[in-house]
């Protein structure tokens, strides 16, 4: 069903956000350092291991892209309400980080979309 599709996200999610302020208060940052990173990372590991163990109906499959498709945008709306000003001011090295990202971003694009691309066209091996 597609509900598990949607519990598997929010799962992920929760562990991300969880995992992020813990490391944020190992830090001793007051806030989320990379919760929504962690939260993707668990749900590509998610899926690709119930995609391999059978685990991952259609319709399941079918409700993790959906989401998947408004997780970008939930991103952009997350890091929008960051505090930049106070980033600019603790230093260039959030800045030079920030860059340095964004780049290594655009770089992978490409690599990964062939990636993508080579997965979509191999036979599924079971």
């Amino acid at each position: 069903m597609t509900i598990y599709g949607v519990a598997l996200l929010a799962f992920c999610f929760l562990v991300g956000k969880i995992t992020g302020t813990l490391l944020g208060a190992a830090i001793g940052i007051d806030g989320d350092v990379g919760g929504v990173g962690f939260a993707m990372l668990l749900l590509v590991v998610g899926n690709t291991y119930l995609k391999r163990h059978g685990g991952l109906t259609t319709a399941t499959a079918g409700g993790i892209l959906f989401w998947s498709a408004m997780y970008i945008p939930i991103i952009v709306a997350m890091a929008a309400v960051q505090n930049v000003r106070a980033a600019l001011t603790g230093g260039w090295v959030a800045l030079l980080a920030g860059i340095a990202a964004t780049v290594g971003g655009f770089i992978l694009v490409p690599a990964l979309s062939r990636i993508g691309r080579s997965f979509a066209e191999a036979p599924d091996h079971e």
